[in-house]
């Protein structure tokens, strides 16, 4: 796969509606969801609900549509999303995957029978946005109600604050314990739900992927207090990446007795959670977890670590999250004894374990996704440069942010053994 294949992700088509979405295809929409054949779309506003790199594997967009029935004039805000140029690019690498399929057992079967579990348990956790339309042919596509309206917000310039923070954490863990219960009592629930990120197309032969270690440790060798990391991290080079995936497919490939398995999001960084603040008092009031498209059965550690990486704030994920962690497992168990778990309980070091013994999987985004995210929020290079030039991609390595959390991460996992069978 070629830089330019790496840039797919990237590309424009984010920006531009595709030639079916108009006023047709949402009045059509509209008229079964509001069960009114007489509905009439008068105007339909169209702009993308994302911006460039956002998304990698679909594309999304906010329309307006101004509409009449018997009752009158309204107006609502839908987001529609769904995979680029379908039509005039039927060899799109995302078009045959299992993303699609995925994401609408999730919506339509998955995210209702665990809020329903919760709710049985008097729990009034929202866990997903409703889903009023989905279809896999004659294109594939998925329209939800439009949160902004509602208040909700990509946080995009800003720290997230301890609070939010907070509520991140609470509710995966409330996600993760019913999804425990559901595999305990109901283990054929989840068969569709087995492949995640790893088997999306071409993730482990892109430039992005291969040329991760090896920039890693192109560093190490020029950066002098870090020079001593450079023997560990060039054994392992050439099998990070088969190591990590190993990780992602325990469950299916490799399921360990002292496993924590749950139905992780499988995505879970911050431009997938939208929050939610009071207008008028500016308190926290929710966040929203969105794009289940990678959904499946995994270690934990595959969420809790991701947060970690893409979640949290520098200081707190170069002490691994502790905090954060520690206050997903204390609502973690809360949660599965309030529904009814029959299972053996985690315990909060078996936990810390699983998430040291999967360190592969940390390396792995420390050395290939951390930089370049680093870099897109110094606002040093879009992501798109860095998708088509390793060249860009070698300079955001020593950036001042990265270098900074680097020479604080690799002391760490010193510390706590990492090292020792490398």
């Amino acid at each position: 796969m070629s830089d330019n294949a790496d840039a797919e992700c990237f590309s424009q088509n984010e920006l531009v509606a595709p030639s079916w979405l108009k006023v047709e295809f949402i009045e059509e929409v509209l008229r079964s969801n509001k069960e009114d054949p007489e509905l009439k779309v008068t105007d339909l506003n169209i702009t993308p609900a994302t911006l460039e790199g956002d998304h990698c594997a679909s594309v999304m967009f906010r329309t307006t549509a101004e509409y009449t029935t018997a009752m009158g004039t309204f107006s609502t805000s839908l987001i529609v999303k769904t995979i680029p140029d379908q039509e005039e690019h039927t060899n799109d690498m995302f078009s045959n995957s299992r993303l699609f399929s995925t994401e609408i057992g999730m919506y339509s079967k998955v995210l209702p029978e665990f809020e329903k579990i919760l709710r049985e348990a008097g729990d009034s956790t929202k866990l997903y946005v409703p889903c009023l339309y989905y279809s896999f042919e004659p294109r594939q596509v998925l329209i939800f109600e439009d949160l902004v309206p509602q208040g909700y917000t990509v946080i995009r310039n800003r720290p997230v604050t301890p609070v939010e923070e907070k509520a991140v954490f609470t509710k995966l863990a409330k996600w993760h314990a019913v999804s425990m219960k559901v595999i305990n009592e109901q283990p054929d629930f989840l068969k569709d739900f087995q492949y995640g990120l790893i088997e999306m197309p071409n993730f482990l032969t892109g430039h992005l992927m291969i040329t991760g270690m090896e920039n890693f440790v192109e560093m190490l060798s020029v950066i002098p207090e870090l020079t001593k990391y450079k023997a560990f991290f060039s054994k392992i080079q050439d099998t990070n990446l088969s190591r990590m995936a190993e990780v992602m497919q325990e469950f299916r490939k490799n399921r360990q007795p002292d496993g924590h398995y749950v139905l992780s999001h499988g995505d879970f960084h911050i431009r997938n959670m939208m929050f939610k603040t009071n207008k008028n008092s500016g308190t926290f009031e929710d966040v929203m977890f969105v794009d289940f498209q990678v959904s499946n059965v995994s270690p934990s550690s595959v969420d809790l670590i991701y947060a970690i990486y893409r979640v949290l704030e520098p200081e707190h994920r170069c002490q691994l999250g502790k905090d954060a962690v520690n206050k997903y497992y204390s609502v973690l168990v809360d949660t599965l004894h309030k529904i009814g778990y029959k299972g053996e309980l985690p315990t909060l070091d078996g936990l810390w374990q699983r998430i040291h013994y999967h360190k592969y999987y940390g390396f792995f985004l420390m050395s290939t996704f951390l930089p370049l995210l680093l870099a897109v929020k110094a606002n040093a290079f879009k992501m798109a440069e860095l998708a088509q030039n390793n060249d860009n991609r070698k300079k955001s390595y020593f950036l001042e942010g990265y270098l900074d959390e680097i020479k604080k991460l690799l002391p760490k996992f010193e510390e706590l053994g990492y090292f020792n069978d490398i």
